[in-house]
């Protein structure tokens, strides 16, 4: 009906209308209930990580942490691990390693679906993995896919599986105590998915970083990638590359190399300029939800020298993961790391830390990713440099909130003025809890570091 030019709906339309309505109500309600990113993963509850996929990584070397039951020691370190602001646990090959022609290195790999004795049991790994998830951690294990050991099962039962020059099996690039694997072997590729797949299925575990994954052609990282994220569709991989081209493969992290040049740069006397050029250019037009892995050591280079020495001092050591940590991008810890360790400690050898060695040092490093972790929807958007003389000035805005972090990476005190636009911002320095305002002069110290938020 119509009237005065309005509808006019009778009232024997609203007793249908009503109960439809409610109807539409409870439909509603049950969709947002059951919404797909709520669901659990394929092969297990996989836990979330930091905000818009910034993580922080733990290199947990197994022989760092007990001489045997590595895994159990592990567990144990847990609290303390997710408490520093890691939401990742990588561990270095678990598996049991070669002996024929071995050096040590746990990269050699002797059978693919074992743990290493001395680490462990399958039972050990299974309730690692389990206790990290109640923490809301995701556990990665360490793949090595292009080669194994010379006395793996494969090097007499399918010696097509390797490369060979004249018939005979060799090794890659001089890595004499491991065999070169062939990938143009198909059964080869269909048993290396296999091991892969069992790990997820087996253990629960959440992805793999992997080791050399230049030695691997892509078109095999396509397909175990998508095998295993049909399991767990929300596994990570890790490629130990800096090459975008892994980011095509499925690859949700590769490694930030011109970030650690660039880096070390800046800490031996570089430009701070040339250090935000390096960086920026890394992170530039990244694809959506492929992330740069960050960091200021790693298994590899702590082996040749302890990053106090690379830093130029323990302080120097905190200022660098200041930076990384604030600098955007995704992060890593290497076990030992947080001590401050002041030697070179080779991973193909057993040396069991003390990790309550250095307290006054672990609590500023922890306190630094702690606070990364606090503050993580301040760190979603693209962090904003400031040139600043010889200081690295980052400021990562939120709305009307911002973090500003101001870091002095040189050995001598440093003056130099604020950038004008944060001058008599009202903050709070985040690392003693006073009140204070951004000053017109930045006066930092050697290697001083300053958290502020506003």
């Amino acid at each position: 009906m119509h009237a005065g030019g309005q509808v006019v709906l009778p009232s024997l339309f609203y007793s249908y209308m009503k109960p439809l309505r409610i109807l539409l109500v409870l439909v509603l309600a049950l969709m947002c209930a059951c919404k797909p990113s709520e669901q659990p993963s394929q092969g297990g509850t996989a836990p979330s990580v930091t905000a818009k996929g910034l993580p922080v990584f733990y290199e947990a070397n197994p022989k760092l942490f007990a001489s045997t039951k590595s895994l159990p020691a592990i567990e144990s370190q847990l609290d303390r691990i997710k408490g520093m602001g890691c939401d990742i646990l990588w561990l270095m090959p678990i598996h049991e390693f070669g002996q024929k022609n071995a050096v040590g290195s746990p990269y050699c790999i002797r059978d693919y679906k074992s743990v290493n004795s001395s680490y462990g049991t399958l039972s050990d790994l299974k309730s690692l993995v389990q206790k990290a998830h109640a923490k809301d951690m995701k556990v990665l294990l360490d793949w090595v896919a292009n080669h194994t050991s010379w006395d793996h099962a494969w090097i007499t039962a399918h010696p097509d599986w390797y490369t060979q020059e004249g018939g005979v099996i060799i090794s890659p690039k001089g890595w004499n105590d491991v065999a070169d694997l062939n990938y143009a072997s198909t059964p080869m590729r269909s048993a290396m998915k296999e091991a892969m797949l069992y790990w997820v299925t087996e253990a629960d575990v959440d992805g793999f970083r992997c080791d050399y994954a230049d030695g691997v052609p892509h078109d095999f990282w396509k397909d175990a990638i998508s095998a295993v994220k049909g399991k767990k569709k929300d596994a990570v991989f890790l490629a130990e590359s800096s090459s975008r081209s892994y980011l095509s493969d499925g690859f949700d992290y590769i490694y930030g190399w011109p970030f650690k040049t660039a880096l070390k740069s800046l800490f031996g006397g570089g430009s701070v300029a040339d250090f935000v050029t390096a960086v920026t250019a890394e992170s530039a037009s990244l694809p959506e939800g492929k992330h740069i892995m960050r960091f200021v050591t790693n298994h590899d280079q702590a082996s040749e020298q302890s990053p106090v020495a690379e830093y130029k001092s323990a302080q120097g050591l905190l200022a660098a993961t200041a930076i990384m940590a604030f600098c955007g991008e995704a992060g890593l810890v290497y076990s030992s790391q947080e001590l401050g360790y002041n030697s070179a400690l080779s991973f193909f050898n057993v040396n069991v830390l003390n990790w309550n060695s250095n307290p006054a040092f672990t609590a500023s490093f922890e306190k630094i990713l702690s606070l990364r972790q606090a503050k993580a929807s301040l760190l979603a958007g693209t962090p904003k440099f400031y040139s600043v003389g010889d200081l690295v000035v980052i400021y990562h805005a939120s709305g009307s909130k911002g973090l500003l972090v101001v870091v002095n990476p040189t050995g001598k005190a440093v003056s130099a003025k604020a950038p004008m636009e944060r001058i008599g911002d009202k903050v709070t320095d985040l690392l003693t809890g006073a009140s204070t305002m951004v000053p017109t002069m930045l006066e930092m110290g050697a290697y001083e570091y300053k958290i502020y938020e506003k």
